[in-house]
């Protein structure tokens, strides 16, 4: 494969890409990276641990993440240790969303237990409160956490090793075309860098590098908002065999402690919008250094309630780290995969929507399919750059649940 392949952005959907390219027998694959530290420090994809589950109402992606565990669990070339397979404890009940998840993973034939009552979990789990008596969930075993930033690094490490180029601290900034065709892209050093593909693999950053492409009314970039407590190693061992909490009704979720003893947790939600002119722009601890990883203050109290709920010992510490974790959502909450409308040098991987990450492993075979033109057709509809919406993401259409403008005067952290 003689094809100059450049993609930007060396998060999930870039090095993924890179990966299977190569695999696949590309020769030529260099990636551009804005950020000159690398993974990329306010990067989605650079954090202590994302979930991993199969629990899905949409079978498809169902499917596609036993696929990713069964290379988390067994490529330990690759991945090492990062993967953990603590479980993921679904509450049942109040989402339908849930429900249908549940009824995927029974059809895999996944490893399940079914708790019908409160005092069930509560007798598996002793330390987790689940404050509703009417709860009922089911643990998914076939599932736990990745630490992100560690997977990411990895990845990148074997893609370089297959071949690929690796450019960091740099930015494109125009797009070079010829007949209607992008054959070259232009960074913010000067430099020409020509490719017959560009993979446009920018996360939350998409809709605002190349505005040129049209692509503010497909996608737009959201903040996320996530606490964290540090715990003692006392406290650590205590906890350190807790599943995953993920409460879709609530839109809330909790990790076990990592090797840190750092106890994440978060809202899943439609989140937040920075906008600046007419597309949501992230704001990081890179772009904002004094306050990038606050959040609003009423969300620092949704996710103490969350955390009491959870574990109410946990919610009485002080918060150690918040963060907005930017995303970048599409209206169904499907991913964007697929050549531009007009120029078919461009190739969008994009729109993670929140649930990109635990499919590092594979993912980047969607893109590769895409770009080949073996991709099934009825993915292509699904994952077209421009499509109708059918539906609505699921996960994050709770009672409540409606996206925000961010208030820079109402930004909270924690003292340091």
């Amino acid at each position: 494969m003689d094809r100059k392949v450049l993609i930007l952005g060396a998060g999930c959907f870039g090095v993924s890409t890179a990966f299977h390219l190569l695999k696949r027998g590309f020769k030529d694959v260099t990636i551009i990276e804005r950020s000159g530290n690398f993974p990329a420090k306010d990067a989605s994809s650079n954090d202590i641990n994302r979930i991993v589950r199969t629990s899905y109402s949409d079978p498809f992606y169902a499917k596609l993440a036993k696929e990713a565990i069964q290379s988390w669990r067994e490529d330990k070339d690759i991945w090492e240790d990062s993967y953990h397979e603590s479980g993921v404890l679904v509450v049942l009940g109040t989402s339908d969303y849930a429900n249908e998840a549940y009824l995927n993973d029974k059809q895999q034939g996944l490893r399940i237990k079914e708790f019908s009552q409160t005092s069930d979990i509560h007798e598996n789990f002793p330390l987790l409160s689940l404050s509703n008596s009417e709860t009922t969930a089911y643990l998914n075993y076939d599932g736990g956490w990745v630490d992100a930033g560690r997977a990411t690094f990895l990845l990148t490490k074997k893609v370089v090793s297959l071949g690929a180029k690796l450019i960091l601290g740099k930015r494109a900034t125009r797009l070079i075309r010829k007949d209607g065709n992008t054959e070259a892209v232009e960074l913010d050093d000067g430099t020409i860098v020509e490719a017959s593909l560009v993979v446009t693999a920018a996360g939350p950053w998409t809709p605002s590098i190349l505005p040129e492409l049209g692509y503010e009314d497909t996608s737009v970039a959201t903040g996320q908002c996530v606490a964290m407590v540090q715990l003692s190693a006392e406290e650590a061992a205590q906890y350190r065999g807790v599943p995953v909490i993920l409460d879709f009704g609530a839109a809330f979720y909790c990790f076990p402690p990592t090797d840190e003893n750092v106890v994440k947790f978060a809202i899943h939600a439609p989140g937040i919008t920075h906008t600046v002119g007419k597309v949501s722009v992230p704001r990081t601890v890179i772009t904002h250094p004094n306050d990038g990883l606050f959040i609003p203050k009423t969300y620092a109290q949704r996710l103490r309630d969350g955390l009491a709920a959870v574990y109410p010992d946990l919610a009485k510490k002080e918060f150690s780290n918040t963060r907005l974790c930017w995303y970048n959502d599409s209206p169904d909450g499907d991913w964007i995969i697929g050549r531009h409308s007009t120029d078919q040098s461009i190739m969008f991987a994009t729109g993670g929507s929140g649930h990109a990450f635990k499919f590092l492993p594979v993912i980047g075979s969607l893109v590769a399919d895409a770009i080949q033109g073996t991709l099934d057709p009825s993915l292509e509809r699904k994952f077209a750059f421009k499509r109708d919406i059918t539906h609505v993401d699921g996960s994050r259409d709770g009672i409540g649940m409606v996206r925000e403008e961010l208030n820079v005067d109402e930004l909270w952290g924690p003292k340091k």
